[in-house]
């Protein structure tokens, strides 16, 4: 149980730590020992004698020895001889703790931090809080499991979170407690990690709740398994990192990139911490640091930075067919409030509610974002019968289909017949699906790709989408994947080059 001792004091017994601001303050461990003891003896005087025999096990020790160490604790704790703040001298007696203790529930559960594995890698998990309903924190640029606690207010969301149902919360691959690969994978791998931690923790549905850089791989998540998820929460996101005519609420490139040369250079994460949370008091903008600086290298920073900046999924947002809350304060710095109300007119039937305020940030006055998704949740409908998925579709042309069909189902595809009896194949995700059929290509076949809303069970489709992944394999020339520009926009990050055909028509290279 971690205790406040008034301010931003934080004593924890159980990680040996006592912490300011969140951060910790040193302590050599007798120091710490004689801390603990006169704390959990507040309630009387304890006289040197006892200390001793506790502290030091009956080895013989001189009073000086008790004396330095009362002295090391005050200095740690902000207390002096003279005030006597927090511990008091009864000369004669012995010591006892006076300052006021809070105990913080909010701060550290006792749950473990547990790992899954997810295409090889190892994703950092935990579960806290619990009912019937499963919540999924999606966070934003980077988190960190054990530090994630460490700020009071912060901790203060997390466990308010906690108790509209069992809270999942991850550290997404490369960032936090999870394995850090090489490179940073895109947002539909990212995807996948949701779902395995989901599948680790036995969840078969989930409210999604989204923020900043999490919004985007929700949005996805939700379109492509809408039988996963319950409902989806976004707050303070967007549908498309950097500024374009048709998407004019974003950072320009010019401007990101300057950002990106300061956080990664200049490595000023309190600075950082001010911009996306304004109310932010000193010990936030440390615990902010500690938090950052623990949870990724300058150059994941700079790789994060520069996958966001691709990501774009706006085709994504008329495919989400869950309940769909979109949540901004109307002065948020950093992500402009029209991103969201862009996201919420295009989802069917999101609701969009524009909030006070200037922070960006989640610890920025939790209640008001948590108070919202309350009510959001209490009226959550059941399943729908026949959910629609997002799915990216292979169609094939040229005298090998079937065996390309054979080999694209061994990559994890789904075949399925499109019109007048033609095979498609079916992938969660569009970088998938490229890869996938890029590894099959020969020199006779034709691949074209797009993405159509479908039913997840049914084995005869006859979508737009599908009808339009045909004929682009028919057009294409032999040798060839043709992609449309909704395939191409999602392919964000993942590092797969696409030329230009025809409008709105791209071409995979092999």
């Amino acid at each position: 149980m971690v205790l406040g001792f008034g301010g931003d004091l934080e004593f924890d017994p159980a990680l040996f730590e006592v912490r300011r601001g969140g951060s910790p303050v040193p302590l050599e461990p007798q120091a710490f020992d004689v801390l603990a003891y006169l704390v959990s003896h507040r309630d009387r005087v304890v006289p040197k004698e006892e200390l001793m025999d506790s502290v030091w096990g009956g080895r013989f020790v001189s009073e000086t020895a008790v004396t330095s160490r009362i002295k090391q604790i005050r200095r740690a704790l902000g207390d002096d001889g003279h005030s006597q703040r927090m511990i008091r001298t009864l000369h004669g007696r012995g010591y006892r703790f006076v300052a006021p203790v809070e105990t913080q529930p909010g701060l550290r559960p006792s749950e473990p931090i547990r790992y899954t594995v997810s295409d090889g890698l190892h994703i950092a998990y935990q579960v806290t809080g619990g009912g019937d309903l499963d919540i999924v924190l999606v966070s934003g640029f980077i988190s960190h499991l054990e530090l994630d606690w460490a700020d009071p207010r912060h901790a203060h969301f997390l466990h308010r979170l906690g108790s509209f149902g069992r809270l999942i919360r991850f550290d997404k691959r490369g960032t936090g407690m999870s394995d850090r690969p090489s490179g940073i994978p895109d947002v539909e791998t990212r995807m996948h990690d949701v779902l395995a931690v989901m599948d680790a923790v036995g969840s078969r549905r989930a409210v999604l709740v989204g923020y900043s850089e999490g919004g985007p791989m929700s949005v996805l998540c939700a379109a492509a398994h809408p039988d996963r998820v319950a409902g989806l929460v976004l707050y303070g996101t967007y549908a498309k990192r950097v500024w374009s005519e048709d998407y004019p609420w974003a950072q320009p490139q010019e401007e990101r990139e300057t950002y990106t040369e300061l956080l990664v250079n200049k490595w000023d994460w309190e600075a950082d911490m001010l911009l996306r949370c304004p109310s932010a008091d000193e010990p936030m903008q440390r615990w902010w640091a500690q938090r950052m600086r623990a949870s990724a290298t300058p150059s994941t920073v700079r790789a994060l930075m520069d996958m966001n900046s691709l990501v774009d999924v706006r085709d994504a947002l008329p495919a989400v067919r869950v309940p769909t809350l979109v949540l901004h304060r109307s002065g948020d710095a950093l992500v402009d409030i029209g991103g969201s109300r862009y996201i919420a007119d295009r989802v069917p039937g999101a609701r969009f509610e524009q909030l006070e305020g200037n922070d960006h940030f989640v610890s920025g006055n939790p209640d008001q974002i948590l108070d919202a998704i309350e009510v959001f949740l209490r009226d959550l409908p059941g399943p729908a019968a026949r959910p629609l998925a997002l799915a990216a579709v292979v169609a094939p042309a040229g005298h090998r289909s079937d065996d390309v069909v054979a080999g694209l189902s061994a990559a994890g595809g789904r075949r399925r017949v499109g019109p007048a009896g033609r095979p498609v194949v079916l992938f969660d995700g569009p970088a998938t699906a490229v890869r996938a059929g890029l590894a099959q290509l020969r020199d006779g076949d034709r691949l074209g790709i797009a993405i159509a809303e479908v039913p997840k069970d049914e084995l005869e489709l006859d979508a737009y989408g599908v009808q339009v992944a045909i004929g682009l394999a028919d057009d294409a020339p032999p040798g060839s994947v043709w992609l449309t520009s909704g395939v191409r926009d999602l392919l964000a990050g993942s590092g797969i080059a696409t030329e230009p055909v025809a409008e709105n028509v791209f071409r995979a290279p092999r």
